[in-house]
């Protein structure tokens, strides 16, 4: 595919392997030469701790970007990992949805900047992936408004796929009044344990339901998957050979073959 793709990996409830799936992905796909761009829209800045970089950092983050006193091409940091940038955030963007409150074009911000960047910067990132804060507040909408397609990480927990009801009926909305071209890429299953008899009911009910929608791949529980953040790097770096890194290696290949369909089906 020759544009740059915005993909927003997305999903309201918290600790569902959101942060941990750009991550990897990102560095996954890095890895395999791929021109990749983060953009860390949680005020938590959790993707920018997990790339090793400091989330205190109030100078060049997308707050200054969506405020409109930075512009993309400054803000953009490198990592530790060759092709992959960050674009970090901080707990200042909490105040975003109170700072703007007045402007009704506010869900365009994101997407307006990000097209000005683009324009100029085509061929510069292949992916633009961006980690959505944990609810259905306005940075979520920005980020729903800007992507063409979203990844869906599911946890194969209780209430899982109840949760997964509202998130779609967001995206419904969004499809109809701000971004027809808005799709689901994919559910990514993630936190599987094959000793617990619900991760596979959930897997079932999930496949059943989302049909092909669900990648083959699955994400177990994984150790050295919630060690990794602590050291500043992708598990994939961390601990090429455990668990987890084996299931994003797995996964990183099946999204390039996902775009090499989708590709050929154009």
């Amino acid at each position: 595919m020759n544009k740059t793709q915005i993909i927003s990996v997305i999903n309201q409830k918290g600790g569902v392997g959101k942060t941990t799936t750009v991550i990897n992905l990102a560095a996954g796909l890095a890895m395999q030469d791929k021109k990749v761009l983060v953009i860390d829209l949680d005020p938590q800045g959790n993707a920018t701790t997990g790339f090793g970089l400091s989330n205190i950092d109030s100078k060049n983050t997308i707050y200054e970007v969506l405020i409109g006193s930075k512009e993309f091409k400054n803000v953009i940091k490198n990592t530790s990992i060759n092709n992959l940038s960050i674009i970090s955030s901080n707990v200042d963007l909490s105040g975003l949805e109170i700072e703007t409150a007045g402007d009704n074009k506010r869900a365009f911000f994101l997407k307006d900047k990000l097209s000005e960047f683009l324009e100029v910067n085509k061929a510069q990132f292949s992916y633009i992936f961006i980690d959505c804060p944990p609810s259905l507040s306005l940075l979520t909408v920005m980020a729903l408004v800007a992507s063409h397609s979203l990844i869906v990480p599911l946890q194969t927990e209780f209430f899982a796929l109840e949760g997964l009801t509202q998130l779609m009926k967001t995206i419904e909305r969004i499809t109809e009044s701000l971004n027809s071209e808005l799709n689901i890429r994919g559910i990514l299953l993630t936190m599987f344990d094959k000793r617990n008899k619900l991760s596979t009911q959930v897997e079932t009910e999930a496949r059943n339901y989302f049909k092909d929608k669900v990648y083959n791949t699955v994400i177990p529980r994984n150790v050295r998957l919630s060690e990794a953040p602590s050291h500043g790097i992708p598990v994939l770096i961390y601990d090429k050979k455990c668990s987890g890194s084996k299931s994003y290696f797995n996964f990183t290949n099946e999204f390039i073959s996902q775009d090499k369909f989708l590709e050929s089906a154009a």
